[in-house]
């Protein structure tokens, strides 16, 4: 049986017109600073992943997308130390705005290729073979 709690979050893969993926690095002060990874965010009491990830793509990136332009991909399930991270991943093409950072951290377009030179959080880097055997 487990005891840590578990922390349910949902993540995207924003994807632009040359295939390039939009990751942010974790901002000081946060757990895992300086780790990079897809933008997203916790779910709040009673939404949807797919809610979650259009309220976290307004506050963090200023952009705006619907839910028919998430398409799920996968799910990320890994014990942290002191939580259990539960992370349904959707793709993303089509939104509106430009992405800018709203909350401190840095962003970067980065490819297929370069994305696993970027350090991520342990839950993020299964995804980086789902994105490339999808793009």
């Amino acid at each position: 049986m487990c005891d840590l709690s578990l922390l349910l979050v949902s993540a995207v893969a924003l994807i632009d017109a040359d295939n390039r993926v939009l990751i942010s690095q974790r901002p000081v002060g946060k757990s895992m600073s300086g780790l990079w990874e897809f933008p997203g965010g916790k779910l709040q009491e009673n939404e949807t992943p797919e809610q979650a990830l259009i309220r976290e793509l307004s506050e963090e990136l200023g952009i705006d997308t619907k839910e028919s332009c998430l398409a799920p991909i996968g799910f990320a399930s890994h014990s942290y130390d002191d939580f259990h991270l539960l992370m349904p991943v959707f793709v993303c093409r089509v939104w509106e705005g430009i992405p800018q950072p709203k909350e401190g951290q840095r962003i970067a377009w980065v490819t297929l290729t370069e994305l696993s030179s970027y350090p991520m959080p342990p839950a993020d880097k299964p995804l980086i073979p789902i994105l490339r055997d999808l793009l």
